[in-house]
């Protein structure tokens, strides 16, 4: 709580810049800087923290919309205990 209170609501993150382009397909548009902020640093903010790790059929990434489609698709299911596995038809190949 006490990191909170002393900046204002929020963590003090690094901020990381790539540099990008608005269209990415074409190399000639205009060039924007990309700013994100990498959550796993916010372990260093709490005294204490540690990190797990979580094998990787546990989660599907979603970083494109192609992502999000793959996985609202019958690609996957959602279980009766509400976590969304790889259907077994795909025999463990993810779209």
């Amino acid at each position: 709580k006490g990191i909170f209170e002393k900046n204002g609501g929020s963590i003090p993150l690094p901020v990381m810049k790539n540099a990008k382009t608005v269209d990415p397909r074409d190399k000639k548009s205009l060039p924007v800087l990309q700013l994100e902020t990498a959550m796993g640093a916010a372990i260093s903010c709490f005294e204490g923290a540690t990190a797990i790790v979580i094998p990787r059929e546990r989660f599907a990434p979603v970083k494109t919309t192609n992502d999000l489609l793959a996985l609202r698709s019958d690609a996957y299911q959602l279980t009766k205990d509400f976590r969304i596995v790889l259907n077994p038809a795909r025999k463990g190949v993810p779209p």
